[in-house]
């Protein structure tokens, strides 16, 4: 195989050396770290039956220790294929997108796709393939392939690399119909990359509750001249409204069906900024047609809640950072 051909195969690690570590050992001994760390569980982990984690993409100095508590829970045992959805940051994508690529690169070792898979995925028509750049400039994936390759060390596994584009609630239904078969095989896990509310004007997203919750008083968009309360701080705000979502997004009480339905309102109301909501969507499709289809009764438990800073003026900037995992 010629060095061009072997290049175009494998897609390189190309945010290693500054979203992350490129030094293996450096690597291998951050991620052992954030995983030892992760204490007092609620539920003991690994969770017995985990069949997906929700989990952030920022650079490891910021997001890495929350991703751990996702991580952490996964029951490794008979997965064989994993499945990676996130969205897209670079490229306009009507639909989803599958790699063109044969193995992507960690510095902790190798992934390789699940060829046979990824070609099923192709027939059906409903995938366009990214370009080799396009994949390589997308970090919402890359930026879980080393926390995969290390939860699963020393498993025969291969990845399903899928792009989600920006698709109205009916479309994330459909893909998630169509994805549904496979994430109820024993062998199959799925995760879902995103992070949460990206707060700042350098994100153009401002929103504001000036009382705590429960209030009626109605959220505002700070500015210059529309300033907090001084008693209810902006991180406190942040924090008020991405748990509103966290709320929609737990299952039980409400089935994946009416969560998908809720989540799809509550965006359409805060214009929150979570950019994996596409994938998160895609999830709650395929959650709810196993629930009509298999009758399966999903739990959506959201355990780890950061954020990158605490924002107290409108010249501040913050992103939030939330991991959950999902049985059934």
């Amino acid at each position: 195989m010629s060095q061009y051909s072997t290049r175009r195969d494998v897609r390189s690690a190309s945010h290693a050396g500054s979203w992350y570590t490129d030094d293996e050992s450096t690597l291998n001994n951050e991620l052992s770290g954030w995983l030892a760390a992760v204490d007092g569980t609620e539920d003991p982990y690994p969770i017995q039956g985990c069949k997906a984690v929700i989990a952030p993409h920022a650079g490891y100095s910021y997001s890495g220790p929350a991703a751990a508590w996702a991580y952490k829970s996964i029951d490794t045992t008979n997965i064989k294929r994993v499945f990676i959805l996130g969205p897209s940051h670079h490229k306009y994508i009507e639909g989803c997108a599958l790699s063109p690529y044969k193995d992507y690169e960690t510095p902790i070792g190798n992934l390789p796709l699940d060829l046979e898979t990824i070609k099923e995925l192709r027939e059906t028509n409903r995938f366009e393939v990214l370009g080799h750049g396009d994949d390589e400039a997308e970090h919402s994936l890359e930026m879980h392939l080393p926390y995969v390759r290390k939860v699963f060390q020393g498993k025969d596994i291969s990845i399903v690399p899928i792009v989600v584009g920006a698709i109205t609630q009916s479309v994330e239904a459909s893909y998630g119909a169509l994805l549904a078969p496979y994430l109820s095989r024993e062998d199959t896990f799925c995760v879902v990359s995103s992070d949460f509310c990206h707060w700042g004007t350098r994100f153009q997203y401002t929103y504001y509750y000036p009382e705590p919750s429960p209030t009626d008083t109605p959220a505002v968009k700070l500015n210059r001249s529309i300033t907090p309360n001084k008693d209810h701080p902006i991180h406190e705000s942040i924090r008020q409204l991405d748990h509103e979502a966290m709320v929609i997004l737990t299952v039980p009480p409400s089935s994946a069906a009416t969560a998908h339905i809720e989540f799809a309102k509550y965006l359409a109301k805060t214009k929150n900024t979570i950019c994996g909501r596409h994938p998160i969507g895609v999830l709650l499709g395929a959650l709810a047609s196993l629930e009509q289809d298999q009758g399966i009764q999903p739990r959506i438990k959201w355990v780890r809640y950061e954020q990158s800073s605490p924002c107290v003026s409108v010249k501040d900037s913050s992103v939030s950072y939330a991991s959950a995992w999902i049985k059934f």
